[in-house]
């Protein structure tokens, strides 16, 4: 009769794990799976794409501005850019505090640049700042060209992806996908309908949720991310069972420790 009650007791525990595991992987396939209204064939399907506006460079960013000439000595002048701490910041590589070489533009919207001295380039793109530094070069170095790229275009990266973290990215036309594939992409529990966009513009913030199941995310003006982006993806409801099942799979034991413990101790 003992025999018969410990089976059962040990059918019952089985059931009840099976149960939280079956929770668990409730979740459907259809909800972790992108652009999930597109139809499951093999057909080829055109979708318009959001138009790509180049980023404006703001005060405090850090750009990378090479100018060549055909006389070496005078490149390597033009060239002495500062050295400035990115404190937090992390690569596809590299995580933690990184040194960037470039030039700050500063609180009045300048780059000081050897030679060329202060050029306002706040509010310009960098094809502009370009342009601009190319005419003001030329007054000084024979045939130069110019580049000019951003150093330091951060987008920051929370909450259910593999890897969390500020990103610095060396180009500017970086999509919601590029930086969750920079994080490692989302993990299961991700909220994939609801993934929330905080835009900085200074003196005010934009927040936009994003629906990464709905292909007309393509169409949207934020797919394109911009500089100092955070993207924050939520956690679902199988995140919470996921954890309660741990809790009480932790529960359990503790209490079978225990049984065995009073059990024991009733014996001698």
């Amino acid at each position: 009769m003992k025999h018969e009650t410990k089976k059962q007791s040990h059918l019952r525990w089985g059931l009840f794990f099976l149960l939280q595991i079956l929770l668990i992987t409730s979740c459907s396939v259809k909800k972790i799976v992108y652009f999930n209204d597109l139809p499951n064939d093999d057909l080829n399907i055109s979708k318009e794409g959001s138009v790509y506006s180049e980023p404006k460079i703001q005060t405090d960013d850090i750009l990378s501005i090479v100018i060549q000439t055909l006389d070496p000595s005078s490149s390597s002048v033009a060239n002495q850019s500062e050295v400035i701490q990115a404190v937090g910041a992390s690569s596809a590589t590299n995580v933690g505090n990184q040194v960037i070489s470039g030039f700050l533009v500063d609180k009045n919207g300048n780059v000081n640049m050897t030679l060329i001295g202060k050029v306002y380039v706040a509010g310009l793109t960098t094809f502009q700042a370009r342009e601009k530094i190319t005419e003001l070069a030329a007054q000084y170095y024979k045939n130069p060209t110019v580049q000019v790229r951003f150093a330091n275009f951060k987008i920051t990266v929370l909450g259910e992806v593999t890897r969390p973290a500020t990103y610095t990215v060396p180009n500017e036309k970086v999509t919601v996908f590029d930086a969750l594939g920079l994080a490692g992409d989302m993990t299961i529990y991700g909220k994939r309908e609801n993934v929330l966009l905080v835009r900085d513009y200074g003196s005010k913030k934009e927040l936009v949720r994003l629906n990464l199941n709905n292909s007309e995310l393509l169409k949207s003006p934020y797919f394109y991310l911009k500089q100092n982006d955070v993207i924050y993806v939520e956690p679902g409801k199988s995140k919470a069972a996921a954890n309660n099942a741990a809790r009480t799979q932790t529960f359990a034991i503790i209490g079978s420790v225990l049984s065995v413990l009073i059990v024991a101790l009733t014996r001698l």
